[in-house]
């Protein structure tokens, strides 16, 4: 699996956050390979993502890439871009379509990491992700919750910023 980022690694300033700007636009490519690579780490020997008969058989276009595979590959993007992946305090989505994966060559997986919101109460802010495969939504509804700079306080809890 190789990725191309969009912005240095660390390079956003998470303080000057606003609706609507792109966090990390990335592109990932997954092959055979990848996939094999994945099942040995995670343990997920389903033969629909090998074996094509069997994913055919199951009324797949062919062998797919594990949905987590896929989850764990959107979000990498938007970890580089932050710097710190412990900023990132929940992450979720739903698996919408497939990844097919061809038996040679690869695919490339599409992902824009985008603020949807920002919540100064709470010191959080919700980046979206969209993931596409060929111009074809992959995952719906995924989200990343980042937490933001908390501004510096004494020791009174007054700030001092």
């Amino acid at each position: 699996m190789t990725s191309s980022p969009t912005a240095p690694a660390g390079t956003i300033d998470l303080a000057a956050l606003a609706v609507g700007d792109v966090l990390a636009r990335t592109t990932h490519t997954l092959d055979r390979d990848t996939l094999v690579r994945y099942a040995g780490a995670s343990g997920d020997f389903n033969p629909i993502h090998y074996n094509d008969a069997v994913a055919e058989g199951a009324g797949l276009p062919g062998v797919i890439a594990h949905g987590m595979l896929t989850m764990g590959t959107a979000i990498t993007g938007l970890l580089e871009a932050v710097g710190d992946p412990t900023l990132v305090t929940a992450y979720s989505t739903r698996f919408t379509g497939m990844v097919p994966v061809p038996p040679t060559g690869e695919v490339t997986l599409e992902v824009v990491a985008t603020v949807g919101a920002i919540d100064a109460a709470a010191g959080t802010a919700r980046v979206d992700l969209t993931a596409e495969v060929d111009g074809a939504k992959v995952l719906g509804r995924a989200r990343a919750t980042l937490a933001l700079p908390r501004t510096a306080q004494g020791a009174d809890g007054q700030d001092r910023a």
